[in-house]
């Protein structure tokens, strides 16, 4: 009696021939996802961006508080509440993004009343290498402060493997002159700081573009980033996987044209 056509070595190559196409389809699809996704982001930026500048109050909506739109702030500085963002780099350097509230006022003329908040990312430092180096004094300049920047609805967050470290924000619930370092966590959420400072932040984050330095004169870069919006780059992988799928649903065709042959002739 002649041999069966559908040999073990010929159903797994189907088999395996199939997941191959399914999955690279899928490959494909989730890339176009990502494009559509990246698209939607850069309509969202270009969009905010267009929007007139937003002078911020204490009583501003939260509707007008458009991701990436500019706005400017007038306040003084909570320099009591300074935070520090670690691993920030900058052009290849370790460093620290600084956070310190903005108590809202009026205008110039009024001094700052109340406990509501604007959380502003002020600028990136480097980080101290080397034996015995220390931070700079971080402290912005006192009294009534006018900043502009540009609004988010959170600060930018890093992967890491466990959320916001509380116990290193506690230090600034301990007293009124503050720690006398500014603790350092890898993520930072405006209901953490709210909750440990007693402040009533508005719902954005301020990105300081107005130039800004320490006491002793270091610069802090406001160079940020931005997310990735190349959505041409995921189509041309949605294209790829695609082309992946095509070919090994090709050898599934063929394969399987030939195995029917034989199996005709078989019987």
């Amino acid at each position: 009696m002649a041999q069966s056509p559908f040999s073990f070595r010929i159903v797994s190559a189907l088999v395996a021939l199939a997941v191959v196409a399914v999955v690279c389809g899928s490959l494909g699809r989730w890339q176009l996802g990502r494009a559509a996704e990246r698209e939607a982001l850069l309509a969202d930026i270009t969009a905010g961006q267009a929007q007139p500048p937003l002078t911020l109050k204490a009583n501003t909506p939260a509707t007008q508080m458009t991701n990436w739109r500019p706005a400017t702030a007038t306040g003084q500085w909570l320099n009591r509440y300074t935070i520090l963002l670690a691993n920030r780099n900058h052009d290849g350097r370790p460093g620290y993004w600084v956070a310190t509230p903005m108590q809202i006022a009026e205008d110039a003329t009024q001094p700052a009343v109340g406990r509501q908040a604007l959380l502003v990312l002020r600028g990136w430092i480097p980080r101290p290498l080397g034996a015995g180096s220390t931070l700079p004094a971080l402290d912005a300049p006192t009294g009534i402060q006018t900043i502009t920047g540009s609004l988010r609805d959170r600060v930018p967050r890093m992967f890491e493997l466990s959320g916001t470290d509380d116990n290193a924000l506690a230090v600034l619930s301990s007293g009124a002159s503050g720690p006398a370092y500014p603790p350092e966590v890898q993520n930072l959420d405006l209901a953490n700081v709210e909750s440990v400072t007693g402040l009533k932040l508005v719902p954005a984050v301020l990105q300081q573009t107005s130039a800004a330095s320490l006491e002793d004169g270091t610069p802090l870069i406001q160079n940020w980033p931005t997310p990735s919006v190349d959505a041409d780059k995921n189509r041309g992988y949605a294209v790829q996987w695609f082309a992946f799928a095509a070919i090994a649903l090709g050898a599934w065709l063929v394969i399987a044209w030939r195995t029917l042959r034989a199996w005709r002739r078989h019987v």
